[in-house]
C-alpha cells in the first residue's frame, strides 16, 4: 500500500505515533482573508479518515469536512475571528495536527500595508456583463453585495445574458473544454468587492447542476485558472476602478479555463504591483474556495499588467504557476521609470534648454531610442512620477495636491502610491523617492561613434539637470533617497528575478512598436531587461521564451495558452527531484522556442535565439533592439542600477580628441565623479525574502 505525501510511515513494532498533517489551500496560513479558508487534513493510513475532529480555537468544525481522495478530508472552514485562529485536528491513534490561520478583512489590508486615503468608489459606474452597474456602495471601503450572473455562447458567437436558468436557449453553443467534455457553453460569472477592488470570476457551470463545490469540480472546468492583469499607470491611484482586464474571453472559456480578474489588478487603476499582488492573492482565495484548487494557474497581461505578472511572480511565489507576458517591461518602478524620466529630461533639454544645438538625428542618437518621436512620446508618459499630472477624473480637484494652494493634497504619482514602502522624508512628508541621474554621462557612445561632437556633450551634461521633488526640471542632477534604493532591491520592486521568478515558465511576447510613427514606451529592449536580470540572479533565463512580431502576425493567444498548459502540465506530472529549472527545461514543448515572425499576412517563424543588436540577426533585422539614454551612458540592459557607483572622469572614456580646457569642463561637471557602470549600483542588494508583509501590526 503506497504512503500518502506528508504522512509519516512507521515501521513495523515502532511506537512512533504518526500525526495528522494540516495545510491551507485556498491561501498561504498567514494571509488568510474574508473569514474562511479551504483546509485540507491529511490522515495516516492506519486512521480512519471519519474518525478525525477538527477544531478551531476549541470550536467544533468537523461537519465542514468531507472525504477527499485516499485518507484525507477537505473542507471550508468559516466564521474565523479576525487574527490568529489556531486549528487542530485530532484523531486517535495520532498525534493532533494543528495550524494557525491569521484571517484578514475582506476589504484588506493583508500584506501591502494601511489602505490609501483618499479612495474614489466606482461601483455606480462599474458596468457588469449584463450591462447594469453595481449601484452605490454599501460602505466606506467600496464594498457590495455579490452578485451571481449567467452568460451563455450564441451558435452567433456572442455572449448574452442567460434569461432562464431552468431552460436552455435554442440558440446555445457548446464549448469542448481541453480535457475534451463537451457542455453547454454556460458561464457562471461571479462579480463581488475584495481588498477595495472589484472582482470578476467566470467559469463554465450549468446552473442546473446547484452551486459549485470546491471538493468536486464540475465538468465545465478544465482545472486551470487564468488570471487577467491590465495595463496602464497614468492615472492609477486613489480609485477603485470601472474596470477589470475582462473576464468574457472566449479563447480561455470556450477550452474550459476558469478567469479572474479585479479592477486594482488593471494599472490604469491601480500602479501598484504590492497592492495588485495582494489583490490577486485575495481574489484566487476566493476562487479556491467557490471551485476549487487550480492544478496550476498561468497569469497573462500587456504592458502594465507585465509588471505584474513578473514581479507577483518573484515577490509572492505560488500564485502564478506560469506567466504570459506581453509588451513587457521587468517593473514599472524602474525598467519603466528611469527610461520615461531620462526622456523627460532629454526631450526639456532639445526643446527649452538648447532648442538649435542638435538636429533630430542627434536626438535620437544621444536617446538610443529607434524613432525621435519617441523622445517626447515617453516625456509624456514620464508624468507618472509628476504629482499633478495624472490625477484620476474620479478624483475631486479640492482633493488633489498643489503646491501652493494645497500642499497636503493627495499626490498622484508613483512614489506617494508607494509609500506603504520607501516611507516618508521626515522633513518634507513626501515619499522618499529612489530616483538618480548624478553621474550618467548622456550622449556618451553618440560621442564616441562621432554622431555628436564634444561641445556638445559638454553642453548637454552641463544643463540637462534633474527632477525636483515635484517631478519638474532642476539646475541639479536627481539625487536618489538611499533608504528608498536600499528598499527598493531588497523589497522586489526593482525585480530581481531571483525570487519565485526563477521557477516559472516565461513566455515573453511583443508586438514590435519601436518603429511606431508617434514613438512608443513598449520598446523591445525591455524584454532583454527582464532576461539579463534572469541571468544575473539565477545564472540561465531557460526559463523565458521570448516571441516577437508585427502588426499581430505569427503567434496567437490560444496557440501561448495551450503552449503554456502543456509545459506546466508536464513540470506538474514530474514527480521527480530534480531542481525546478531542469523540470522547466525538460518539459519545454518541442516547438516553443525563441522566435519572431516575419512582416505582414502570411509571416513566416523564424526560430533562432533571441539576443541584443540592430542587423546582427535575420530578427534583429527585422526588429532592432534599440537602446535607452543609460544604455548609450554606458550602462547594460539589465537596468538595474538606480545609482550609480562613481569613478574620476578620465580621458579614455572618449574616444574623440579632448582639449585641456574641455577636459576641465567634464571634471568640473562630473565633480563627484562619473558612473562606473562595471559596479554594482549604490546600494544594490538581493531580495530580503518572499511574502514580505507591509503591515506595520
Amino acid at each position: 500500500m503506497g504512503v500518502l505525501v506528508g504522512a509519516s510511515a512507521t515501521p513495523a513494532g515502532s511506537q512512533e505515533r504518526q500525526k495528522l498533517q494540516v495545510t491551507a489551500v485556498s491561501s498561504r496560513p498567514g494571509a488568510v482573508s474574508g473569514d474562511d479558508a479551504l483546509i485540507r487534513v491529511e490522515v495516516p493510513v492506519s486512521i480512519a479518515a471519519d474518525t478525525v475532529r477538527v477544531e478551531v480555537e476549541g470550536r467544533d468544525v468537523t461537519s465542514s469536512f468531507r472525504p477527499s481522495g485516499d485518507n484525507a478530508l477537505m473542507g471550508v472552514v468559516k466564521e474565523l475571528s479576525k487574527g490568529d485562529n489556531r486549528l487542530t485536528a485530532r484523531a486517535q491513534g495520532a498525534d493532533a495536527g494543528q495550524l494557525t490561520l491569521k484571517n484578514h478583512p475582506i476589504t484588506g489590508p493583508v500584506f501591502a500595508g494601511p489602505h490609501e486615503q483618499p479612495f474614489v468608489c466606482d461601483t455606480a459606474e462599474f458596468k457588469t456583463v449584463t450591462g447594469g452597474t453595481l449601484g452605490q456602495p454599501i460602505d466606506k471601503d467600496c464594498s457590495v453585495k455579490t452578485r451571481v450572473d449567467y452568460m451563455y455562447r450564441t451558435t452567433a458567437g456572442k455572449f448574452v445574458p442567460l434569461p432562464d436558468e431552468n431552460v436552455l436557449p435554442a440558440d446555445l453553443a457548446t464549448a469542448t473544454t481541453s480535457a475534451g467534455k463537451k457542455v453547454p457553453y454556460i458561464v457562471r460569472v461571479e462579480t463581488g468587492t475584495i481588498n477595495r477592488g472589484i472582482y470578476e470570476t467566470a467559469v463554465l457551470h450549468d446552473p442546473k447542476s446547484g452551486t459549485p463545490d470546491p471538493l468536486q469540480r464540475g465538468p465545465g472546468w478544465n482545472g486551470r485558472l487564468v488570471y487577467g492583469f491590465g495595463g496602464g499607470c497614468n492615472g492609477g491611484w486613489y480609485v477603485q476602478g470601472r474596470n477589470t482586464v475582462g473576464i468574457m474571453n472566449d479563447t480561455y472559456l470556450s477550452k474550459g479555463y476558469g478567469v479572474a480578474s479585479s479592477t486594482l489588478n488593471v494599472f490604469g487603476n491601480n500602479c501598484n504591483d504590492l497592492l495588485a499582488a495582494e489583490t490577486m492573492s485575495m481574489v484566487k482565495e476566493r476562487f479556491v474556495e467557490t471551485y476549487g484548487d487550480p492544478a496550476f494557474t498561468i497569469g497573462n497581461g500587456c504592458s502594465g499588467g507585465s509588471y505584474q505578472t513578473h514581479q507577483i511572480a518573484d515577490n509572492y511565489p505560488g500564485l502564478l504557476d506560469g506567466i504570459l507576458s506581453g509588451c513587457s517591461f521587468p517593473d514599472v518602478g524602474f525598467g519603466t521609470i528611469q527610461t520615461l524620466s531620462d526622456a523627460q529630461l532629454l526631450n526639456h533639454y532639445f526643446k527649452e534648454v538648447a532648442p538649435d544645438a542638435f538636429t533630430k538625428e542627434q536626438q535620437r542618437a544621444v536617446s538610443g531610442f529607434g524613432k525621435w518621436e519617441s523622445i517626447g512620446s515617453l516625456a509624456r508618459a514620464g508624468g507618472r512620477i509628476d504629482p499633478t499630472v495624472f490625477c484620476p477624473p474620479q478624483l475631486p480637484e479640492e482633493q488633489r495636491y498643489d503646491p501652493d494652494t494645497n500642499p497636503d493634497g493627495a499626490r498622484c504619482d508613483v512614489y506617494s502610491h508607494t509609500v506603504n514602502v520607501y516611507g516618508e522624508v521626515p522633513e518634507t512628508g513626501k515619499a522618499r523617492r529612489p530616483l538618480d541621474n548624478t553621474g550618467i554621462q548622456y550622449g556618451l557612445e553618440a560621442l564616441n561613434n562621432g554622431t555628436i561632437d564634444m561641445d556638445q556633450f559638454i553642453d548637454l551634461n552641463r544643463r540637462i539637470g534633474g527632477l525636483d521633488d515635484d517631478a519638474k526640471p532642476a539646475a541639479e542632477r536627481t539625487v536618489a533617497d538611499l533608504k528608498a534604493v536600499r528598499t527598493a532591491y531588497r523589497t522586489g520592486r526593482m525585480l530581481n528575478g531571483g525570487g519565485g521568478l526563477a521557477d516559472v515558465p516565461i513566455i515573453d511576447y511583443r508586438d514590435y512598436t519601436d518603429d511606431a510613427a508617434a514613438g512608443d514606451m513598449h520598446m523591445r529592449f525591455h524584454s532583454f531587461s527582464t532576461r539579463a536580470r534572469l541571468d544575473k540572479a539565477n545564472g540561465t533565463h531557460a526559463n523565458q521564451v521570448m516571441l516577437t512580431r508585427s502588426n499581430g502576425h505569427g503567434f496567437t493567444l490560444a496557440g501561448m495558452l495551450s503552449d503554456m498548459d502543456q509545459w506546466l502540465t508536464g513540470i506538474k506530472g514530474d514527480s521527480g527531484n530534480d531542481a525546478p529549472i531542469e523540470k522547466i527545461v525538460r518539459h519545454r514543448p518541442q516547438g516553443l522556442t525563441d522566435a519572431c515572425w516575419t512582416r505582414g499576412i502570411g509571416a513566416k517563424k523564424i526560430a533562432e535565439p533571441q539576443v541584443e543588436g540592430i542587423d546582427n540577426t535575420e530578427c534583429n533585422t527585422l526588429y532592432p533592439v534599440w537602446t535607452s539614454p543609460r544604455m548609450v551612458a554606458g550602462a547594460d540592459v539589465a537596468n538595474d542600477i538606480v545609482k550609480c557607483r562613481k569613478r574620476p572622469v578620465t580621458r579614455s572614456d572618449y574616444r574623440v580628441p579632448v582639449t585641456d580646457g574641455q577636459f576641465e569642463d567634464l571634471k568640473a561637471i562630473f565633480r563627484t565623479g562619473v558612473c562606473d557602470w562595471s559596479q554594482p549600483g549604490a546600494g544594490q542588494q538581493g531580495l530580503a525574502g518572499t511574502w514580505l508583509s507591509f503591515d506595520p501590526k
